[in-house]
Order: C-alpha cells, then sequence, then structure tokens
C-alpha cells in the first residue's frame, strides 16, 4: 500500500519569507466585511492569539493595534468568568485559554475578572478529573490541557484537585505511548500535544515511556518530509508544531530529520500573499502561519524567537512568568 503523501516542488522557496508573513498577517481582519474574515467569527479569539504570537515570534507584534485587541478580549468575557470566541458567543475553555495568552503576552492580565476565570475553569472540573469545554459538556483531554495552561498563566492551579485531572489524563495513555481525547480513543499528535504539556504543567511526565511515544511521533514523519497527526494522513504543517512540541517535551526532538522537515515546511509558504497554508500550494490561513513558524523556531531557525513548546507563545513570556515545567532529557 502507497504512503499518502505530497511532492515537494524543486522549484519551492527554500527561504523563511518573514516580510511577506508580517505584511499578511498585520492587514488580516482589517477589511471587517470580508467574507473569509466574517465566516470565522466563531474562532475569533484564538485567531486574534494565533496571529499576534506569530507576529511576536517574528518580532513583529508593534505592528498590530494593541489597545483594539485588549478592548476586544475585555469585551468578550462573561459574567460568568469565561471568555467567548467573540462578543455575543458562549463563553468555552478554548478561548478563554486564547484570551488568557493574548492577555499575557502583553502583560496585561488586570484587563478581565481574574478571579471568574479562575471560577469559571474550577467549575468546569467533573469528579473523574476531566473537564468539559463549556457549559453543554463535552470531555476532552483538549480542555483538560486548556484549563491546567490557563490556570498555570495565571498562577492559580491551587484552584483546582490537579491529582484527579492528571489520573483523567494518564487514563487516556493508549499502548503505543500515545494518549486520545478520551479513555479508549485513537491516539493523535494533537491530544499527544495537550496530554503531554498537561503532564509537563503539573511535573508528571514521568508516567510516559519517553522512548515508545518518541518513536511513534517520529513515524509520522514522510517522504516529503511533513508530518501526519495520526497513520496513512497526509502531512500538514500544524503537526510541525504538534508533533515536535511533544518530541521537545520528551527530550527526542532529534530524531526527527530536521532538514526535510524544514524544506517541507517552507515549501508551504505563499510567495505572493504570505502565510502558510496546510500543504503546498494550498490557501493560506493564521492558524497554520502560527505553527509553520513555531515549528522552524523549535527547529532552531535564528531569525525567530525561542517558542515554548508546552504553551505555544514566546519563551520570554513564560520566563517572565516564572513557570515551572517539567522537560525530559534522553
Amino acid at each position: 500500500m502507497l504512503t499518502k503523501d505530497v511532492i515537494i516542488s524543486e522549484n519551492s522557496t527554500k527561504l523563511l519569507l518573514l516580510k511577506k508573513h508580517q505584511d499578511y498577517l498585520s492587514a488580516y481582519g482589517v477589511k471587517k466585511d470580508n467574507y473569509e474574515y466574517c465566516m470565522t467569527e466563531y474562532l475569533r479569539m484564538s485567531g486574534i492569539y494565533w496571529g499576534m504570537t506569530a507576529m511576536d515570534l517574528m518580532g513583529s507584534l508593534d505592528l498590530l493595534d494593541k489597545q483594539q485587541i485588549l478592548d476586544f478580549v475585555r469585551e468578550c468575557q462573561h459574567v460568568c468568568g469565561g471568555i467567548g470566541a467573540s462578543k455575543g458567543h458562549d463563553p468555552h475553555l478554548l478561548y478563554t485559554l486564547s484570551a488568557v495568552q493574548i492577555l499575557t503576552i502583553y502583560d496585561a492580565l488586570d484587563v478581565i475578572d481574574i478571579s471568574g476565570v479562575v471560577d469559571y475553569v474550577k467549575n468546569l472540573q467533573q469528579e473523574d478529573g476531566s473537564f468539559y469545554g463549556d457549559k453543554w459538556g463535552e470531555v476532552d483531554t483538549r480542555f483538560s490541557f486548556c484549563a491546567i495552561a490557563c490556570l498555570a498563566l495565571l498562577g492559580r492551579i491551587d484552584a483546582i484537585n490537579v491529582d484527579k485531572a492528571v489520573e483523567f489524563i494518564l487514563s487516556c495513555m493508549n499502548f503505543d505511548g500515545g494518549f486520545g481525547c478520551k479513555p479508549g480513543s485513537e491516539t493523535h499528535a494533537g491530544q499527544i500535544y495537550c496530554c503531554l504539556g498537561t503532564l509537563a504543567i503539573t511535573g508528571n511526565l514521568h508516567y510516559v515511556n519517553a522512548d515508545l511515544l518518541g518513536w511513534w511521533l517520529c513515524e509520522r514523519q514522510l517522504p516529503s518530509g511533513g508530518l501526519n497527526g495520526r497513520p496513512e494522513k497526509l502531512p500538514d504543517v500544524c503537526y510541525s508544531w504538534w508533533v515536535l512540541s511533544s518530541l521537545k517535551i520528551l527530550g527526542r526532538l532529534h530524531w526527527i530529520d530536521k532538514e526535510k522537515l524544514v524544506k517541507f515546511i517552507l515549501a508551504c509558504q505563499d510567495e505572493e500573499t504570505g502565510g502558510f497554508a496546510d500543504r503546498p500550494a494550498d490557501m493560506v490561513d493564521p492558524f497554520h502561519t502560527l505553527f509553520g513558524l513555531a515549528g522552524l523556531s523549535l527547529l532552531g531557525d535564528q531569525t525567530l524567537k525561542e517558542v515554548n513548546p508546552v504553551f505555544c507563545m514566546p519563551e520570554y513570556v513564560i520566563h517572565r512568568l516564572g513557570c515551572d515545567l517539567q522537560l525530559l532529557n534522553v
């Protein structure tokens, strides 16, 4: 059976087009009647986090309108303390974390009611240690990470039952060393990142079989150099983050063929408009642009700021907070 993959053209750019990406992100959303902008309102908060984090990694955060962003975040907080994707949208852990990340980067957490956020997150934890994403009751290890990361950035991880949260994460571990979205679910690179991030923040990485999981993650690299999220899937630039960050946390980043992966990531740039797509010649977006840049940062690109593998934020921000994270070494 042939492996699903893409072909990288020899004519693909081998340079990181920083100026193009800066122009693309700084112009994104300026035209608020643009179809793409209107259709992505349901994830606006995360979109701002993706864009501003990418700009910060490129040293261009000052090109964005800081006050406009802070005002937007403030307007999206609800009485319950949670934060929605956009004004008038229901609160959710995904967007609450994005909001906290935005404000942490700007060192402006006083814009929101922090106690309200802590109470909102705390009240979403269940008896088995898992977290609902919102009041509607969906459980997913992504939400465990969102809760733990959010509280860690706020310095309030003591507000929840950490031992039970870790217990739930470990119940989602599979025979291949990886993790799924809930107990018994298929291993997926995105869920692995969320679970390892949770264990890194809480100091529980010793429960992980680093060699077994590291091998599974390295098998995500295809002949094109790109990474997929699970077997028999096409490569996608976003897994340059989910897989690489996990390997970094495990101390096994050097197990990847760096040169081939860099070539794949750079081939996913749009040389005319700027931005990164999931695969070469596809449509670019802020999501893949951040994770393409973050992947290159993890691989040591000196034109970018160092990214933290747990929070996907510039390392200097995490250093400023003094967050104590557990990472493994070989």
